[in-house]
């Protein structure tokens, strides 16, 4: 009689069960002790492949960007013809196309760089003979305002006797002039992050100058392009940039007989002095285009401001109450050399004169070039 047949398996099965329970349980027992542990190493940074490089404190937590494909965006072609010239075939979220002078560090979130971010541009060119000058100047520009030397005899680290230098932009090139250096290193799309630029010489002595109470009153007065008033006693060529006593702001004058056509003409309206002015961003951007790149001086600029504003005889203005002394220190002429005879500085007094002409043949060229254009003459 045939009996029920033993199970000789039945053990076997048993055992392998328990063994698999066992390993369970020390493999999430290991498991444990390793993510506990983990944090405590120190570790600075982990390179993962394809993934960008991530900083890795020693806190219970970490994280790890996206991974970054480089060719996730290898199928996308781009063409936009309204985007700045040579940035066509890019996506014009990226684009950044003005910048800044902000100083910014090495280290850190790039967003808590600057606890003050300046509103205003002051640039001075400057030799080292004038630094007790420049030193008084800059003391009258707060922490709103952004210090950009330019210098023109190539000596800069002199400059680091002053606190206020080792926060301030050094330009050196030798033997330019503030205008070489303003079409330049001053382009609008660099400067327009400033309210007012401010492009002065060295020689301007400012006891009676406040800068902050200066922007006030040009806000006040809705001036875009602007200078302090002169001491009427040293340095003063025109009638419209004289210091009147009675008044905040003037914006005309009256000249020597015959020297103005127009009393909304320079130089008895809508005329400063290329030895300090102020301008707004927007002046500045109209200004710094009509520059001419061979012109370094400067001369006959003044007289053709008024090009950049309008109602210009009501935008340009002399500010009275904040105003400066020029002390008429003839530096830069010694940066210039002795030719058939002549000193220096008559080499370069000649040569603002021949500038100023040029300047005003190409003006009147240029205007009578777009009438013609516009077929308004024959």
């Amino acid at each position: 009689m045939m009996g029920t047949p033993h199970r000789r398996d039945a053990p076997k099965k048993s055992n392998d069960s328990a063994r698999l329970v066992i390993t369970t349980i020390m493999g999430v027992v290991f498991g444990f002790f390793i993510g506990v542990s983990f944090p405590s190493v120190s570790v600075s940074k982990f390179n993962l492949g394809l993934t960008t490089s991530v900083p890795v404190s020693n806190t219970n937590t970490f994280a790890v960007s996206r991974p970054m494909d480089p060719n996730s965006s290898a199928d996308i072609k781009v063409y936009v013809p309204t985007n700045p010239r040579g940035a066509e075939l890019l996506p014009p979220g990226i684009i950044v196309s003005e910048t800044d002078l902000y100083l910014r560090r090495l280290w850190g979130d790039p967003n808590e760089d600057l606890p003050i971010k300046p509103r205003y541009l002051v640039t001075f060119t400057v030799g080292i003979g004038q630094t007790k000058n420049i030193d008084a100047a800059v003391k009258k520009f707060s922490s709103n305002f952004t210090i950009l030397l330019f210098h023109y005899d190539g000596k800069t680290s002199e400059w680091d006797q002053f606190e206020w230098s080792k926060r301030a932009i050094h330009v050196s090139i030798r033997k330019q002039t503030k205008w070489w250096y303003a079409k330049r290193f001053l382009h609008p799309d660099i400067v327009s992050s400033y309210e007012y630029i401010f492009i002065w010489d060295e020689d301007l002595g400012v006891e009676h100058f406040n800068a902050e109470r200066y922007i006030e009153l040009v806000k006040k007065h809705d001036l875009t392009i602007s200078q302090p008033g002169l001491e009427p006693d040293k340095g003063l060529t025109w009638q419209m940039t004289k210091r009147r006593g009675d008044s905040e702001v003037h914006k005309e004058t009256e000249e020597k007989p015959g020297w103005c056509s127009d009393p909304h003409l320079p130089p008895c309206a809508a005329f400063v002095e290329i030895m300090a002015p102020v301008f707004s961003r927007d002046a500045w951007r109209c200004v710094w285009h009509m520059i001419q790149n061979d012109l370094v001086h400067g001369w006959g600029l003044d007289f053709a401001l008024r090009r950049c504003v309008e109602p210009a005889h009501e935008k340009i203005g002399v500010v009275d109450s904040q105003w400066i002394i020029h002390q008429v220190i003839p530096s830069l002429g010694s940066q210039g050399e002795s030719d058939k005879g002549k000193a220096p500085w008559e080499g370069v007094r000649e040569r603002c004169r021949s500038e100023w002409a040029e300047f005003q043949h190409r003006l009147s060229r240029a205007d009578q070039d777009y009438l013609t254009q516009k077929g308004k003459v024959g």
